[in-house]
C-alpha cells in the first residue's frame, strides 16, 4: 500500500513574485517619466496669441492677476493692491534671483493698469525675463 500526501506530484505553482517585481519596475519607469504640467488653482481666462515655443527648464515665477485686478503670486494672494506690497511679496518669493524667469498670467478682462503695475514692479525690482502667457487663437489650435 502507498501512503501519499494530499498532493499529486504534477500539480505546480506559479511564482508571481517576480511579475510583481517586473510590474513595479514598469510602475515606476512610468512614474519618472511622466512630464508634469502645472495646473493652477486660479482659473484665469487667458488672451489669445499666436503660437510659440518656451523652454520649461527653469524654475519660474507665477505672477496671476484675475479679472478684478488681484494679485496672486504662486497661487497665494498678494492683499493690498499697491505696488510696494506687490514688490514686497515678489521679493519674498523670489529672494534675491533677479535671473529667474518671471511668467505673467493676466486675465483677458483685467484692467491694464493692473497689468502695467506689475509689469513696473517687476522692472523695479530688476527682473527682465518676462513672459506673458497666452492661449493659441482658433487658426492656430487646429495646426
Amino acid at each position: 500500500m502507498r501512503i501519499t500526501s494530499g498532493r499529486r506530484e504534477d500539480d505546480f505553482e506559479i511564482n508571481v513574485i517576480p511579475l510583481i517585481d517586473v510590474m513595479l519596475t514598469l510602475l515606476m519607469f512610468f512614474v519618472m517619466t511622466t512630464t508634469f504640467v502645472q495646473h493652477s488653482s486660479m482659473k484665469v481666462t487667458l488672451p489669445e496669441a499666436s503660437v510659440t515655443e518656451q523652454s520649461r527648464d527653469e524654475q519660474n515665477l507665477t505672477l496671476m492677476i484675475d479679472a478684478e485686478g488681484r494679485f496672486y503670486i504662486d497661487n497665494n494672494e498678494v492683499l493690498n493692491p499697491g505696488i510696494d506690497t506687490l514688490k514686497a511679496a515678489i521679493l519674498r518669493v523670489a529672494g534675491d534671483d533677479r535671473t529667474r524667469p518671471v511668467i505673467l498670467r493676466a486675465d483677458a478682462n483685467s484692467r491694464h493698469q493692473a497689468v502695467i503695475t506689475a509689469m513696473d514692479a517687476l522692472g523695479q525690482l530688476g527682473f527682465d525675463r518676462l513672459s506673458l502667457a497666452t492661449t493659441p487663437t482658433k487658426s492656430d489650435a487646429g495646426k
